[in-house]
C-alpha cells in the first residue's frame, strides 16, 4: 500500500536527505542538549534511513527493467558463449566438445 502514488522512489529519498541534512546543520549550530535535541537526532537518524532504503529501492527497480529485445532474443543460443562455430568445427573431437559443454554447465549451473 503506498500512501502517496504520485511519489517516486527518487524524491522520497531527495525529500527524506535534505530533512537529514537540515536536522543535523541545525544539530550542530544549536548544540542542543535537551529533550528536544535527541528528538532531533532520533528523526535525523530516521530520514537518514528512509533516504537510504529510498535509493536502493530506485536502484532496484531500475535494475528490474525489462531487457532489451534484441538481446532477449539472442539468448536463446544452444552454444555456450565464447565459444563459436569455427572453434567446434576445429576441435572436431565429439569427446572434447561435450567437456566443453559439460564444463559450461557445471561452470553456469553454481
Amino acid at each position: 500500500m503506498r500512501r502517496f502514488p504520485g511519489l517516486s522512489a527518487r524524491v522520497v529519498a531527495i525529500v527524506a536527505f535534505v530533512a537529514a541534512s537540515w536536522l543535523l546543520a541545525s544539530l550542530i549550530a544549536g548544540r542542543r542538549q535537551d529533550l528536544l535535541g535527541v528528538a532531533m537526532a532520533l528523526l535525523c537518524v530516521l530520514c537518514g534511513t528512509v533516504a537510504v532504503v529510498a535509493v536502493a529501492a530506485a536502484r532496484q527497480r531500475d535494475a528490474e527493467t525489462p531487457p532489451d529485445p534484441d538481446q532477449a532474443a539472442g539468448a536463446g543460443n544452444a552454444e555456450p558463449p565464447g565459444i563459436d562455430a569455427d572453434t567446434l568445427e576445429t576441435l572436431g573431437d565429439r569427446e572434447a566438445v561435450r567437456a566443453l559443454r559439460d564444463r559450461h554447465r557445471d561452470d553456469h549451473g553454481r
